[in-house]
């Protein structure tokens, strides 16, 4: 089993960077907040012409163009419509799933956020509260979310798997990322507890969750559980024979690299990815090993921080960003991408983030640098090599 995807972020799980106009006129730096600042008119419009705009028929012809084979849709806690004031989106799964059916993709159902959320991301749902883990009936909720997905989508000939949970945190991401600095919670009181998930609990959760997918969808259908940013923890879960295509998932950025040292030039980067690779081969006899989450070039100076900063694009020839040539940059995004598809082969595949981004990355300040989030763009410019 190997698969080639894209990302379909920012569709039904909003992330405002990647979509600024849809949070005009609010404060709102995630999804939680957004219907609190506005009327419910113009939060159900604004919603509902987004998921008719953002995603269509065409885009799946694309991207069955560039060479995917399949796609890793995010979709959040609140897909069936449950839980107001947000707005459910099967209807936009069904039209995917029909899409995908006629131009030969297969579809990742990514359940990417929870009540109170799993990680305190601004991804997560709502930023700087973590603490859905410590409330066992949103716990039970999540699992019928699971449970009900299967029992709709199991046995459809487009999908291919159910991620059961898009990134819990635990304790050592939680302090790397400083993740109560990075997305401050906008109530103290709302936040109160927050704190990381604990390994026993994710694994827990996984365990049940499976068994509850399971009675739903075949097992010719893969079950993918998220690392929880430990990738070489799980070598010791799900060894029983009751558990069948079993997929790990592992999401790495170069932030990330950078963040636990790796400094900001081509060669750094690519024996970073060297190693890494060696540890996805050593996981892969464990389990099939998916990236569902990486972008050919992401940097704490560029993808994380606005306000910009020094990164291998501006220290080519000691040139600014927007001067580098394009002949130069494609040769660093190349280099980038080429190391990084080495090592997911390794594994079973990947999921690029993201398909398209709706962010002005050329009239915006600080935001230059952005451009390789946006798949569309990197394979219209041949950053990426889409026959890979």
């Amino acid at each position: 089993m190997k698969v080639k995807g894209v990302n379909l972020g920012n569709w039904l799980v909003l992330e405002k960077w990647m979509s600024p106009s849809l949070f005009d006129g609010t404060t709102a730096e995630d999804e939680y907040y957004l219907p609190t600042q506005l009327s419910k008119e113009v939060y159900e419009a604004r919603i509902k012409i987004h998921r008719s705009e953002y995603i269509t028929e065409r885009d799946f012809t694309r991207i069955k163009s560039m060479g995917m084979d399949a796609v890793r849709i995010p979709v959040p806690y609140f897909i069936f419509g449950d839980r107001e004031p947000f707005i459910g989106c099967i209807e936009e799964l069904d039209k995917a799933f029909n899409w995908a059916e006629k131009y030969g993709l297969q579809i990742l159902i990514d359940l990417h956020t929870a009540p109170d959320s799993q990680n305190g991301f601004d991804n997560g749902g709502i930023s700087g509260v973590c603490k859905w883990s410590q409330e066992p009936d949103e716990v039970e909720f999540e699992l019928t979310v699971l449970e009900r997905l299967a029992e709709r989508y199991g046995t459809r000939k487009g999908l291919w798997g159910i991620e059961i949970l898009n990134e819990p945190v635990l304790e050592d991401m939680w302090e790397s990322m400083k993740v109560a600095e990075r997305y401050p919670a906008v109530d103290p009181e709302k936040a109160k507890g927050t704190k990381p998930n604990t390994m026993e609990f994710v694994r827990g959760f996984y365990l049940e969750a499976y068994d509850r997918i399971r009675k739903h969808m075949p097992e010719t259908k893969y079950v993918v559980f998220h690392d929880a940013f430990r990738l070489k923890a799980w070598k010791d879960f799900m060894r029983e024979d009751k558990y069948k295509n079993v997929v790990l998932d592992t999401h790495q950025y170069l932030m990330v690299a950078e963040m636990n040292g790796c400094e900001q030039t081509v060669e750094e980067y690519v024996k970073y990815v060297k190693e890494l690779k060696k540890d996805i081969a050593e996981m892969q006899e464990y389990f099939p090993v998916i990236c569902g989450e990486w972008c050919l070039f992401n940097s704490l100076a560029v993808g994380c921080d606005t306000k910009g900063g020094q990164t291998v694009l501006n220290g080519v020839e000691g040139m600014a960003q927007e001067t580098v040539s394009a002949e130069e940059k494609k040769k660093i995004y190349n280099a980038v991408a080429e190391a990084q598809l080495d090592a997911w082969n390794a594994g079973s595949g990947y999921f690029y983030w993201s398909y398209k981004l709706l962010t002005d990355t050329v009239n915006t300040p600080g935001w230059v640098g952005w451009d390789s989030w946006d798949f569309g763009r990197c394979a219209d410019f041949g950053w990426f090599p889409t026959e890979k």
